[in-house]
């Protein structure tokens, strides 16, 4: 018994370990029917294992008219991805198909209506350049900001 007890011990905080260093910083942004995010950029600390992006669409207007999503990727990779994805289509949340320029993004979104993003912060490099948009046609150029990923 008294071996059995460590042994015990042992495996409880094995098994606890991932959650006890995982740690997810929660970000919330706002959308509007004036093509505007409340945000212009995003700091995440490098601290943080996962970060959990909720959009919310703080207008009235429908999706189709003035839909929102929100989309991270290298700044460079940015007028890449908003091109492809126009092409895409409304179907596919203006997003191409399996597009690996992509980091994360939520699905498009209406008034009213809201949508959260969770990935992991392995996918970024410390310091990178990073930019969230909206992908919706035309939004990008107004509807974007600097994430600061360290």
């Amino acid at each position: 018994m008294r071996k059995l007890i460590p042994t015990l011990l042992l495996l409880c905080l094995a098994a606890m370990a991932p959650s006890a260093f995982a740690k997810t910083c929660a970000v919330t942004i706002n959308g509007d029917d004036a093509m505007k995010f409340d945000k212009t950029e995003i700091k995440i600390e490098s601290s943080c294992t996962q970060v959990a992006v909720t959009l919310k669409h703080t207008g009235k207007l429908a999706a189709n008219v003035m839909g929102h999503d929100w989309v991270l990727a290298k700044t460079a990779d940015m007028a890449g991805i908003d091109a492809d994805g126009m092409k895409a289509g409304m179907a596919a949340g203006f997003i191409k198909a399996d597009d690996a320029r992509v980091i994360a993004h939520t699905k498009v979104i209406g008034g009213g209506q809201s949508d959260t993003v969770t990935f992991a912060t392995s996918k970024l490099t410390k310091g990178g350049d990073y930019s969230f948009f909206c992908s919706f046609p035309g939004h990008s150029s107004i509807m974007k900001g600097k994430f600061v990923f360290g």
